[in-house]
């Protein structure tokens, strides 16, 4: 169950995730998929579908994709290597910051927390796009999908990034979207908030168990306790 605005947090470290989260990048999806799909002959998928299925890795969206648009999954190699290909060319170009990001991120820093973004994008994706949204100075860290063993919603990702920020779980805040973030969250035993614009794989976010809901990421620093 999702607390209110009057939950206060007790934290040493914020985790963030991207897509959906800091950056809508909604926009990039459907140009790099759309480009991906014509090159192998097919016709392009809905955005509706996109905003679904992102959110668990890039394996993941090619695979369905692939399966939305009646395209044979042995074409995974080439849509896999193609869609690599467009995304890096058009990364960030068909995407906006979301308000209140920068704003809030700075607040986080002035508190004296120590900030590192987790997402399941390929880091070879990710990186750039934060440094084109002006984003990147924010953050000690920056972990794709691709850094670990294993993707959100497994809490392995959000272990690591704490060891890596110094910080027990218990005290490192992870601010997401989605389900994914909220399981691999409570998985982990980190304190979560979520906001409620998003993808959320086409599901409401207010029935995701997590700690709070905000609008917007400048509302976080009235929820948090620094150290």
């Amino acid at each position: 169950m999702a607390g209110s605005m009057s939950t206060a947090f007790d934290v040493d470290a914020v985790i963030v995730d991207l897509d959906g989260t800091m950056v809508d990048t909604i926009g990039d999806f459907e140009v790099a998929l759309g480009r991906t799909l014509a090159e192998l002959g097919h016709a392009p998928v809905g955005r509706a579908f996109i905003e679904r299925t992102v959110g668990k890795g890039s394996e993941h969206l090619i695979r369905r994709t692939l399966a939305e648009a009646g395209a044979p999954a042995a074409l995974y190699d080439a849509a896999w290597a193609a869609y690599q290909r467009h995304y890096l060319a058009i990364n960030g170009r068909h995407s906006a910051v979301y308000p209140g990001v920068a704003e809030g991120l700075a607040a986080l820093r002035a508190l004296g927390l120590p900030l590192a973004c987790l997402t399941n994008k390929p880091g070879s994706f990710a990186r750039p796009l934060l440094v084109a949204k002006g984003l990147d100075a924010f953050f000690a860290h920056a972990f794709g999908g691709d850094a670990f063993e294993r993707k959100k919603p497994d809490p392995l990702p959000l272990q690591r990034t704490c060891e890596a920020l110094g910080t027990a779980p218990a005290r490192t805040l992870m601010v997401g979207d989605s389900a994914n973030d909220a399981a691999a969250a409570r998985a982990a035993g980190c304190p979560v908030v979520l906001v409620r614009y998003g993808y959320n794989h086409g599901e409401p976010v207010e029935a995701v168990d997590a700690d709070a809901l905000v609008d917007r990421i400048d509302e976080l620093p009235a929820l948090l306790r620094a150290r």
